[in-house]
């Protein structure tokens, strides 16, 4: 059996502790903050703090993805080594980075023949993604090849709930995500509004709830109706917060009351830099395995 590393990009908003622990190496989105660069690198260039003090002082706060080059230097390094990759990529219905890691795919397969090279979309982001990456781990881990990985999460990525709220909208508003007048209306009335990940990979409002404690109550509601197993659900459960620890928290409390039989409690991460920039702070989202995405 050929050696093989199961890689990712740095939209599963894990720790660089976590991946460099679980032997999963990842390459970085960038953001511009005003005049200044930073690699997404899980807080080591910029921390979550930091980024939303400046977005909230005024300052213009920019993404850029994965470029094709990128992903021919992070790629070539473990080909060279002998080693086949399994890339699992950010969904491409929010970001265009698997599109270039297909691209670069193509091109070191001519060079490479004997070596295999998957580039997998996710159809997931944040922690959700960071879920996905754990599982495979642990398959990997457990004895699993890389065709076994691969088939799996193809057949399985859907099953990954994303569930997300806001309890701030203005930087949902900024982005065009949301209109100035139901933004506006929005804050001033206490919306929160409740979306998840669809089918395609792609953002889709769901729900407006008012009022962060009903919006809690409400997201966990949609979780026991769509979690395997139901109340007696014993896989992981990762949420993700964007300034916000204490609603993360209150939800994760929950959530592990609600289901005794979860898989190391609920795990808090911080929301990245990349994800940040489009949500700026507020925001928790949760991630479970469930039933299949299909709207």
């Amino acid at each position: 059996m050929s050696e093989f590393v199961l890689t990712c990009c740095s939209t599963v908003d894990l720790t660089n502790e976590y991946l460099k622990e679980r032997n999963i190496p990842y390459v970085s989105f960038h953001v511009q903050l005003g005049e200044d660069t930073y690699a997404d690198d899980m807080g080591l260039s910029i921390s979550q703090e930091e980024l939303f003090k400046r977005m909230l002082d005024g300052e213009d706060a920019k993404t850029s993805q994965v470029t094709v080059q990128q992903y021919l230097d992070f790629f070539k390094g473990f080909l060279e080594e002998g080693k086949d990759v399994l890339h699992i990529a950010l969904s491409s219905g929010i970001s265009g980075t698997y599109n270039s890691a297909c691209v670069a795919a193509e091109e070191l397969k001519e060079e490479y023949p004997d070596r295999k090279l998957y580039v997998v979309d996710s159809y997931a982001a944040s922690a959700g993604f960071g879920l996905i990456i754990d599982t495979l781990a642990d398959m990997r881990d457990n004895g699993a090849d890389i065709e076994e990985l691969k088939s799996w999460i193809e057949t399985n990525k859907k099953r990954m709930h994303h569930w997300f709220f806001t309890t701030d909208l203005t930087f949902f508003i900024k982005g065009g995500r949301v209109s100035k007048t139901s933004g506006f209306v929005g804050n001033l009335l206490g919306i929160c509004p409740l979306l998840n990940v669809d089918c395609e990979g792609k953002l889709a409002p769901r729900e407006k709830v008012r009022g962060k404690k009903k919006v809690i109550k409400r997201t966990l509601e949609v979780m026991l109706e769509h979690v395997q197993d139901g109340k007696d659900y014993s896989g992981k459960c990762f949420i993700s917060q964007a300034g916000c620890f204490d609603d993360a928290r209150a939800l994760a409390d929950k959530i592990e009351e609600a289901l005794p039989k979860l898989n190391g409690g609920v795990q808090i991460y911080e929301i990245g830099a990349t994800i940040g920039c489009h949500t700026g702070p507020g925001t928790v989202a949760l991630f479970f395995w469930g039933d299949e995405r299909v709207d």
